[in-house]
């Protein structure tokens, strides 16, 4: 028999990529999906009468093993104990194609696909090309299958989204550019997947394990941050951003991940908890794994892990730093769809995954996947993390007063406050989906809630989960017996209060509040009232302090009156964070102590950008686009630039210079895209100045097809 000789390989690429679900991938490679058959055909020089003699070897990685899942040798219409199997379809004359199937367990990445042929004592090779694996949402063998379609649609292939920040009572959206099929963005997230530690100590042993998408993402959460091993991004929560970027100017995660592509590796400067929770979305969606951003408003980080989290204040309302735990306005993480074989059925859905570097695990700054389903049943020693996301939403808050002589005094303390709101995009629109009860019981009058609470409580007091290497068991035991002394009844109180904003505040005008106090019994009452206002970060760190106030106020039997005051601009406005946020904290003392603490959280609204899209958006036409922005500020704005993004709508990030603007002085600025892909398409837009970090607004597109 002659030997083979092969004129050319044809992948068949639209074929497989309609097939197989990657069509917007921008990559001449082919795209695969395991779990799922795609075909060649080869393109022949010389004849050939039959391929029962054709082997086909598939492998990945630098050493290649069968046991190990990076090679599989299968013959013709014979599948390979691995899974791997090629059959012959009909051609014309001259070509032969071939039908391939991975299994749906196979390790995912880049892939070599040779063809060995036997003639004789005669073994020939023939390279045939290069393909990418990726997970199989669409397969139902497959751990990450997904079997809505609309879901799937949102969550493996949106290249856009919604992130939701803000103050419980004050949600925001923030648009967030995925581009999960952009240019070099799926030779990055399996660049990323080579940089970690598991890979560097050991090549084949990493490899073997990227079948397991709870392998894949628990080392992705630790690759986002660069806290161990020069990943992706470098946190940074306080103090100025010179050497890097503000986090808050991030408006997708595309500039982010070819920056640490491009600068060989080196973590790109800097981000918070949204940051390395979009560049993580896109990643996992960019593997295929089903991913979505998740907002938990009031989120606890328990240091100790005793379910509680304790807020020290003087008797001026001032914080104290005698614990390192907290409560964040907002913090926000990833979940991810896929079935938990290690831990078994009842498990699976969607799993919590983290890369704000928080705690460590098991040594290394990651967290997760820990499944939603172990949260809320407070199973809190299952693999992995699943006690410090049950922490995070479903914490005790307790206040107490630290006096001079150190004396201090529980003075409140609220089961119901930790955890609200827990948020994440609609499939197919930009709304808000609560999915608290996805996380816990409800809290108001449910005995489940708290019953779940006393579970999780008790886990970890018995035994440590070993995931905790702060916190050793003795520690653990004793700060649970103190969490469950902490928790009797406290002395009912005798005067109630609450925070109001007058008027919704806006930077650059003075924020107007109303103190409304009222007496709970029939004894008359003199209060003394110690107001402060701090400017504080999201985490709800104070940074700067605004404003103190001392008034005395006198309360006859059952009697309610509102003290007002007002913070003005020229007292924050040198004060003020870039996340622009102010607590307000008011202690009412009597005569018996500091019997009350009425807190206040305030975001100062931005001004709005309007976007107008002047014409119709056709793929491969040119079409200009104003954003108009009024300064609000009683001075002028300089050194302004303005910023521009968008998947399928700009390659590369827009930055235009902003000339300077006059108090109250509206400017125009007028710019070009020429839409490379169709469909719905984002537009986000971002202005920054000296006086603002980053005013944002986005606008949603629909791109005809090139006519």
């Amino acid at each position: 028999m002659a030997a083979l000789k092969i004129a050319s390989v044809n992948w068949q690429s639209k074929l497989n990529k309609a097939a197989h679900h990657t069509s917007d991938y921008s990559s001449t490679e082919p795209i695969l999906r395991r779990g799922q058959a795609f075909n060649i055909t080869l393109n022949l020089q010389t004849t050939v009468q039959s391929a029962d003699n054709f082997t086909f070897i598939a492998s990945t990685g630098p050493s290649l093993a069968e046991s190990q899942q990076t090679k599989a040798v299968f013959n013709l219409s014979e599948e390979d104990a691995s899974g791997w199997s090629a059959t012959q379809e009909p051609s014309e004359p001259g070509c032969m194609n071939f039908s391939i199937f991975s299994p749906a367990n196979a390790v995912i990445g880049r892939y070599k696909l040779k063809l060995q042929i036997v003639s004789g004592n005669k073994v020939s090779s023939k390279f045939l090309g290069q393909f990418v694996l990726l997970f199989n949402p669409w397969c139902p063998n497959d751990d990450v299958y997904m079997a809505d379609e609309k879901e799937r649609q949102e969550y493996v292939l949106n290249d856009s989204g919604i992130i939701f920040q803000g103050l419980e009572k004050y949600i925001q959206q923030e648009a967030w550019n995925y581009g999960q099929f952009e240019e070099d963005i799926l030779d990055i997230s399996l660049a990323i997947l080579d940089r970690s530690l598991n890979h560097r100590q050991d090549p084949a042993d990493d490899l073997s394990n990227r079948n397991d998408p709870i392998y894949v993402s628990r080392v992705i959460s630790a690759m986002v941050n660069s806290n161990d091993e020069k990943g992706v991004v470098e946190g940074k929560w306080n103090g100025k951003y010179f050497s890097g970027t503000n986090p808050l100017q991030w408006s997708g995660s595309v500039t982010i991940l070819r920056k640490w592509y491009r600068g060989r590796y080196k973590p790109v400067r800097y981000g918070q908890c949204w940051v390395f929770a979009g560049v993580m979305c896109t990643v996992l969606r960019c593997l295929g794994i089903p991913t979505r951003v998740i907002t938990n408003f009031n989120s606890a980080h328990d240091t100790n892990i005793n379910l509680s989290i304790d807020k020290y204040i003087d008797i001026s309302g001032k914080t104290l730093h005698l614990t390192e735990d907290s409560v964040w306005n907002f913090h926000v993480w990833n979940e991810s769809w896929f079935i938990r074989r290690d831990l078994g059925s009842f498990y699976d859905g969607w799993q919590v995954l983290d890369a704000t570097p928080q705690e460590r695990s098991k040594g290394i700054y990651q967290c997760g996947p820990a499944s939603t389903r172990a949260i809320k049943e407070g199973d809190v020693n299952l693999d992995y993390d699943s006690s410090f996301v049950f922490a995070a939403v479903n914490a005790d808050y307790v206040t107490w007063v630290h006096y001079s002589n150190k004396r201090k005094e529980r003075i409140y303390s609220d089961t119901k406050k930790i955890g609200k709101f827990i948020s994440t995009k609609a499939v197919g629109n930009n709304s808000r989906v609560d999915v608290t009860t996805n996380y816990k019981y409800p809290e108001a009058g449910s005995l489940k809630e708290r019953k779940v609470y006393k579970k999780a409580l008790k886990l970890l007091g018995v035994r440590s989960t070993g995931k905790r290497t702060k916190t050793a068991r003795p520690r653990r035991r004793s700060s649970v017996a103190r969490r469950q002394n902490m928790t009797q009844p406290a002395q009912k109180p005798s005067i109630s209060g609450k925070l109001l904003l007058d008027a919704p505040p806006v930077i650059g005008q003075d924020i107007l509040l109303t103190l409304a106090l009222r007496n709970l019994i029939s004894d008359f009452k003199t209060i003394k009232v110690k107001l402060r206002a701090s400017a504080i970060l999201y985490t709800r760190k104070p940074k700067a302090e605004i404003l103190q106030l001392s008034r005395s106020i006198k309360l006859g039997s059952e009697e309610v009156k509102e003290i007002s005051f007002k913070i003005s601009y020229s007292e924050y406005k040198n004060s003020l964070m870039d996340d622009r946020k102010i607590l307000v904290t008011a202690v009412c003392e009597t005569k018996q102590g500091a019997s009350l603490l009425v807190e206040k959280d305030i975001v100062l609204q931005d001004p709005f950008l309007t976007i107008k899209v002047l014409g119709p958006t056709v793929v491969h036409k040119v079409v200009n686009v104003q954003v108009t922005f009024t300064n609000p500020l009683s001075e002028v704005l300089t050194d302004c630039v303005l910023r521009a993004e968008g998947s399928g709508l700009l390659k590369e990030q827009l930055k235009i210079n902003v000339a300077r603007m006059a108090p109250m002085e509206t400017s125009t600025v007028q710019f070009e895209i020429i839409p490379y892909k169709s469909g719905t398409r984002q537009l986000q837009v971002d202005l920054v100045c000296i006086r603002f970090s980053d005013i944002k607004g986005f606008v949603m597109l629909d791109v005809a097809p090139a006519q």
